[in-house]
């Protein structure tokens, strides 16, 4: 991935770099630009690195730290409370107006949650029925009406990884003996933490911009695929599965590429993810 002197011109800072996926990102970004981070208060292990900004986004201001960093780019991988969030891009949208920077914004396939017949594209217009695709939504629209060459939008599919909140909440239901919710009627599409990273890495790298569908090529049932990863992690021996019907249909929650196309070697279907699992 390294392109000599492209890349050390950036300063990145990673909102939430502490979490599954901002962690992922700080690790891949790390050995090529100046990147800095903030963690959660209840992150402690990170206390020593002069890299890292202690950063409660639901009390603490964004400026200071946007003052001490000065970065030309934003990655936004914060989760939490939504209005809260809501709130913080607005003070990152004036700080981006004002300054040369640029905002990456990881949203999610939830924005087209009420869309249930199709896969959705990048142009498609923005529908949900969840407080969380609505939340999405809206902080997608304030990024939008900002000048096109200073923002990206990630609509990303559910990511895996080992360290992934959903397959850790797998093994602790295994643990307990719980069952472990799936979805047959859903088709998606899904990506990984470390094909995510390459993905943003490339879209700095070649200054790209705009909206990006970062999803697997192909489509796949959620029950079929969760059943999948516990095969692969071995666990298909202690698993318990409830299966949950939202409606009698098949619907759709897939984000596909279209106009924002990525290299092929960027590019990855689901036995990707699941061969990643093994290792």
């Amino acid at each position: 991935m390294k392109e000599t002197g492209k890349e050390s011109k950036h300063t990145i800072l990673i909102l939430g770099a502490s979490g599954f996926l901002g962690s992922a990102i700080y690790k891949e970004l790390c050995p090529y630009f100046k990147t800095f981070g903030t963690y959660n208060t209840s992150n402690k292990s990170l206390e020593k690195n002069h890299h890292f900004f202690e950063y409660n986004f639901e009390d603490d201001d964004i400026f200071e730290i946007l003052e001490i960093v000065k970065p030309s780019i934003i990655i936004s991988a914060l989760r939490g409370d939504f209005s809260k969030q809501v709130l913080l891009h607005q003070h990152l949208s004036e700080y981006i107006f004002k300054n040369d920077s640029k905002l990456i914004f990881l949203s999610s396939a939830n924005v087209f949650d009420a869309y249930s017949k199709y896969p959705s594209y990048e142009q498609d217009k923005t529908y949900s029925n969840s407080i969380y695709g609505h939340f999405k939504i809206k902080i997608e629209n304030m990024l939008l009406r900002l000048p096109k060459k200073r923002v990206v939008i990630l609509r990303l599919p559910m990511v895996f990884g080992n360290q992934c909140p959903r397959i850790l909440e797998m093994h602790q239901h295994i643990n307990e003996n719980k069952p472990i919710e799936i979805f047959p009627n859903l088709i998606m599409n899904v990506n990984s933490d470390n094909k995510v990273t390459q993905q943003i890495h490339y879209i700095i790298n070649r200054n790209k911009t705009g909206i990006f569908h970062l999803g697997s090529s192909d489509l796949v049932h959620h029950d079929d695929f969760i059943k999948e990863i516990i095969s692969t992690l071995n666990l298909e021996t202690k698993a318990i599965f409830k299966h949950v019907y939202t409606t009698n249909d098949e619907r759709y929650l897939a984000v596909l590429p279209k106009y924002n196309l990525l290299p092929k070697n960027l590019n990855l279907n689901s036995q990707e993810i699941l061969n990643e699992l093994k290792v």
